[in-house]
């Protein structure tokens, strides 16, 4: 330990923000300081130089979400293109905490991320559904949770991964064997106190809580996955999420050379904020603060309409003179995300900005841009069946996964 990736303590009495896998808010409900969460987690800001490594190495464009800074800082990126570029292969790991029946764009994000990675670099993944991290921290029942994490799955493959390349799994059914090895591996070698200090937990907290960290850690370990990477156990993994999932991956990273592996390498995203502001991130517990993939065209307008805090002015007249406030705009930062021509969304940074485009415009631009994007999500997931969750989730080798 004494490492600049040693976990600190959580006090949230003291913090202005707090970000953790189970909580993110900001203090009065002000912003999400991402350069301090750099600052205290110990990673690194992601650069230009990583987004023309990329689209060297894959000879395609760098996705819209690092163009736009959404994956914004990494632990060890350039060790997985060093890897790369000698020849070496490596493979993708992330997950979903399955509590809610449909997913929200916010959920979305790491899904198309890892897709794009998928297909740029052709490399495998696994997704991991924690429905047993779901029946310890919510009021659901062992059913319930393994219930969702099917109907969440069909969301997922409907992102379009692909099958020979992607094993999709869920703690309840999957781990045991040689994943529950690992898990005791880590778990002996993480004292309470770290613990503690890492996530915060109390002594009110029950010890399921505690004793599931491990769990969401291995899956970076190669050998987690025997019938995927026998033989192939210092195999380099690439854990592209959100930015409240870094504890996890900071114990992990400690542990494991400790016990033989490479440490897994992260990218990490920013949050898709709420339609109501930037203080915390998109949630599933408020059905006014997201856009579901279920939203029918009609909901999507009268979300964006009534709900989307603009950055816009008071009045005509002031906005014409001063512009939008385009750190606050909600519709505007939606178009950041999903708006994929680099072109409009600068006229409309410009233009809004100067007060020459209305807030009304924008919203109108942002509600065709998500109502376009969810249809066509609501007809791949239409298209996905039962019988292709049993096929992604089946335990098989992928022959052809670095093809």
């Amino acid at each position: 330990m004494g490492t600049q990736e040693e976990p600190t303590v959580v006090d949230k009495e003291e913090e202005e923000q707090v970000v953790n896998p189970w909580e993110v808010s900001a203090k009065d409900g002000g912003k999400i300081d991402y350069d301090k969460l750099i600052e205290k987690f110990g990673c690194v800001r992601l650069d230009q130089s990583h987004l023309e490594r990329v689209e060297r190495l894959t000879s395609r464009p760098a996705h819209v979400f690092l163009r736009r800074g959404i994956f914004f800082s990494h632990r060890d990126f350039n060790e997985i293109l060093d890897a790369y570029e000698r020849g070496d292969k490596f493979y993708l790991y992330t997950g979903r905490g399955p509590s809610s029946e449909a997913l929200h764009l916010g959920h979305l994000i790491p899904f198309v991320f890892n897709k794009y990675l998928q297909d740029a670099f052709k490399v495998p993944i696994v997704i991991q559904l924690t429905d047993d991290e779901k029946f310890l921290w919510k009021n659901l029942t062992i059913e319930e949770s393994c219930r969702l994490a099917r109907e969440n799955a069909k969301d997922i493959i409907a992102c379009g991964f692909d099958i020979s390349k992607t094993f999709i799994f869920a703690d309840f059914d999957y781990v045991g064997g040689a994943f529950y090895k690992n898990m005791v591996q880590v778990a002996k070698r993480v004292t309470y106190n770290q613990a503690v200090g890492i996530f915060g937990f109390t002594g009110e907290d029950h010890i399921g809580k505690v004793s599931f960290p491990p769990v969401q850690a291995v899956p970076s370990f190669p050998s987690s996955f025997p019938h995927l990477f026998p033989g192939k156990d210092h195999l380099r993994c690439l854990i592209p999420c959100a930015i409240d999932q870094d504890p996890y991956f900071r114990m992990t990273r400690d542990v494991a050379p400790r016990i033989g592996y490479q440490k897994p390498c992260m990218i990490y995203s920013s949050f898709f904020p709420a339609l109501q502001g930037e203080s915390g991130k998109m949630s599933a517990s408020d059905p006014n603060s997201a856009i579901y993939v279920t939203d029918s065209a009609k909901d999507i307008k009268t979300k964006i309409n009534k709900y989307a805090f603009s950055g816009g002015q008071d009045s005509v007249e002031k906005h014409r003179q001063l512009g939008a406030n385009l750190e606050v705009d909600i519709p505007f930062k939606y178009l950041s995300f999903f708006l994929e021509d680099d072109l409009e969304l600068e006229h409309i940074r410009k233009e809004y900005g100067a007060g020459r485009m209305l807030t009304g415009e924008v919203k109108q631009r942002l509600i065709e841009v998500l109502t376009e994007l969810v249809e066509r999500h609501q007809k791949a997931r239409a298209a996905v069946t039962d019988e292709m969750v049993d096929a992604f989730m089946a335990i098989r080798p992928l022959p052809h996964m670095f093809d």
